[in-house]
């Protein structure tokens, strides 16, 4: 394979790859959709592992309010998914 056609495939891979992305749809189901073989879709996922498999950070922005001080001095728990995190009064001193 030409130099200029591994380029040409590896482009059209990583907007298939985008397009899977933004879609939502589990891997058998975009590949399903759009007439592709799934084991296909996975290798090239694994080819561009830094920029494409969803290891890049990301941030979410979050405002805060102030709560009114607390009589009963309870830590307050945050839980985010399975994870469960627990702040105790005076944690800010």
């Amino acid at each position: 394979m030409k130099r200029a056609d591994l380029e040409q495939l590896r482009e059209t891979w990583r907007e298939r790859i985008d397009q899977f992305r933004a879609s939502g749809l589990s891997g058998a189901a975009w590949c399903a959709e759009n007439g592709i073989k799934e084991h296909q879709l996975w290798y090239w996922i694994r080819r561009f592992p830094d920029s494409l498999s969803g290891n890049q950070p990301r941030f979410v922005s979050v405002s805060v309010e102030p709560l009114p001080p607390s009589s009963s001095g309870s830590p307050i728990s945050i839980r985010i998914g399975a994870a469960t995190m627990e702040v105790q009064p005076g944690c800010d001193l």
